[in-house]
């Protein structure tokens, strides 16, 4: 293992290189920008490639699962993915994951997995902006989606059940909710956007801002994409 990449394994935890290959058939693909680098995994291979170089292939290992992600340990590179929305910086490409590199003892930041396509909700993050068109702006607001769950905070407790997106339209599952009472308008703010996701809301997404409208149930909840 390069020199330069232990003293950021020791700090992440990690004892050693993952001892077991990856199926053959795990397919992913990881890239970033200034500078230009991607990597890869398929047919049981780990490839890096960069204009400047070195470009190298090693087999791939079975990763470490973590509690947002996975991280993949080789001896020239240390692949770890945090399952939250990512741009590219240079188009208008945002992918499921957020990738840290390190490349023979380089550091590198990018993004990971397939392209999103406009209007998709998983791994999304979501301010909540307003409910029934009255502004909220402190942080207990937001929707988090990942590939088949719903969580937020809509003034006070958090909540969590499962969603699907059909076409323009979501359908919350019954959703399950911690219950701590708070004063001001959050148990109001709370109760109605707790009700509005029990029926069908369509969904209206604005590319120009990253808005998000959810219409249904005689209400509305607007929101704002969160990027990391």
């Amino acid at each position: 293992m390069a020199a330069r990449v232990k003293p950021l394994l020791a700090l992440l935890g990690f004892a050693g290189c993952a001892a077991m290959q990856a199926p053959a058939g795990e397919r992913y693909s990881a890239l970033g920008t200034e500078p230009f680098w991607s990597i890869a995994i398929a047919n049981g291979q780990l490839s890096y490639e960069a204009p400047d170089g070195p470009n190298f292939s090693v087999p791939a290992p079975v990763p470490y699962t973590t509690f947002n992600g996975l991280n993949y340990v080789t001896d020239r590179a240390l692949l770890i993915l945090t399952h939250a929305q990512c741009s590219d910086g240079m188009s208008d490409n945002t992918y499921p994951d957020t990738v840290l590199a390190v490349v023979d003892g380089v550091i590198l930041r990018g993004c990971g997995g397939e392209v999103l396509q406009p209007g998709m909700l998983p791994n999304s993050h979501w301010q909540i902006n307003e409910i029934d068109g009255e502004q909220v702006f402190e942080q207990r607001y937001f929707l988090e989606f990942g590939p088949d769950r719903i969580s937020g905070l809509a003034g006070c407790n958090r909540f969590s059940g499962s969603y699907r997106q059909d076409g323009d339209s979501l359908v919350a599952g019954p959703l399950a909710a911690t219950r701590m009472a708070c004063a001001g308008p959050g148990m109001t703010h709370e109760r109605r956007v707790l009700e509005l996701l029990r029926g069908p809301l369509a969904i209206n997404r604005s590319e120009e801002d990253d808005t998000l409208l959810l219409t249904g149930g005689g209400g509305t909840i607007r929101l704002q994409q969160v990027l990391n």
